[in-house]
């Protein structure tokens, strides 16, 4: 079946329009720099593949030009649609150059960044252009060579740039993920989805690896900044082990189990620390517990407490409670308050555990809004847990 275009011009079903990434601007200027120095073609569009092989993307190009006679340099607007991030309107540039392995070498430009720490889905010291980013520009070069006759000649540099790509990558996560220098050459399927979750959620998973990366004995993570202060003070977690998942548990914990599978690894120990009112709807099998997608978690602790036994007139204040917290105050009091919250943190523990085989050990840890512990005596338990870290 023969590919057909995708549309960028065909809006999304939130009627909003679509992007291109910046692994397809990349894409699309090393097949048009290639055109030039193989066929001195300078074309004003190119079309490249997508990853799903279904469909082609026509991109335009900004400028094309010689470097020297073996090397030529094209570059792309990047243009994220209606779902604009810290890339978007910047120059993604691609220069090609003839080298003497015959074999394509993967080069950072200046603006995109080089990898300097484990865990990431590039080697250290390679530049942070992600595996699909490359299979698509693998893909581009054949297509050149096979058009323009030349598939003898398969020795060339791809030097991968950002203009302002310095600049670009302080707003980005970057920084903290060990990526130095410049920008990410990032995508999966070639195509910004609009104000979707997509780009979020692949945050985090990148964020996971890189916690994973070097040998980690432990990692947390939390979906609010509550718990930040436990991670870092009492376990003792520098800043890239302790993540903030947002409302993506189920995929936090996905990610990691696919990263350890595809390691042949394991975890000792996972904490998850936050707030109940997050953290407790996976009692009723929410693992996305944004607002939108998921009703208050009060219900769900309620049924925990009529399981204890705990008087019926409690059990219903707490239904009928407007938020978690307004259960914590009112539990607060009552002399089985931490046994129960205790009993909640062992239960969210089990759940998630299901989910991460390949991690020895859960721990859950539960706070109120100004970070007070509501289970476990982490301050006692906690010190013994950290000279194993």
């Amino acid at each position: 079946m023969e590919p057909i275009e995708f549309s960028l011009g065909v809006l999304a079903p939130n009627g909003l329009k679509r992007g291109r990434t910046t692994g397809s601007c990349a894409t699309a200027a090393v097949k048009a720099a290639l055109h030039l120095l193989l066929a001195n073609q300078q074309l004003a569009q190119i079309k490249i593949m997508l990853p799903d092989g279904a469909h082609y993307l026509i991109v335009p190009i900004q400028a094309c030009s010689w470097i020297d006679a073996n090397t030529t340099r094209a570059e792309v607007l990047k243009d994220g649609g209606d779902d604009p991030d810290s890339t978007h309107g910047s120059t993604i540039y691609a220069e090609v150059r003839r080298n003497a392995t015959q074999a394509l070498c993967f080069k950072a430009g200046k603006g995109v960044g080089i990898a300097t720490q484990p865990g990431l889905r590039v080697a250290v010291g390679e530049p942070a252009i992600n595996p699909v980013p490359r299979l698509m520009m693998r893909q581009a070069v054949e297509e050149v060579l096979i058009e323009t006759g030349n598939m003898n000649d398969l020795g060339f540099d791809l030097i991968i740039g950002c203009e302002q790509g310095e600049e670009i990558a302080k707003k980005t996560f970057n920084p903290r993920l060990g990526i130095v220098g410049g920008i990410s050459i990032l995508g999966t399927s070639g195509i910004v989805e609009p104000l979707s979750l997509a780009s979020w959620i692949a945050s985090i998973e990148v964020y996971v690896r890189v916690a994973l990366g070097g040998d980690a004995k432990s990692v947390a993570y939390l979906p609010g900044k509550i718990g930040r202060q436990f991670a870092k003070e009492v376990l003792g977690l520098p800043s890239q082990r302790a993540i903030q998942i947002a409302n993506f548990l189920g995929e936090a914990l996905d990610f990691t189990q696919q990263a350890l599978a595809e390691n042949n690894s394991r975890l000792e120990v996972l904490w998850l620390a936050g707030h109940p009112g997050k953290l407790a709807k996976v009692l009723d099998g929410i693992w996305d517990t944004h607002s939108s997608k998921s009703n208050m978690a009060m219900n769900a602790v309620a049924n925990v407490a009529a399981e204890l036994a705990f008087e019926p007139a409690i059990v219903e204040e707490m239904r009928q409670a407007n938020t978690v917290e307004a259960v914590m105050e009112r539990l607060k009091n009552e002399p089985r308050a931490q046994a129960f919250w205790m009993e909640i943190e062992s239960r969210i523990s089990q759940l998630a555990h299901s989910r991460v085989p390949l991690v020895d050990r859960v721990e859950v840890r539960l706070f109120n809004l100004n970070g007070d512990a509501l289970g476990k005596d982490y301050m006692a338990q906690e010190n013994k847990v950290q000279k194993a870290i």
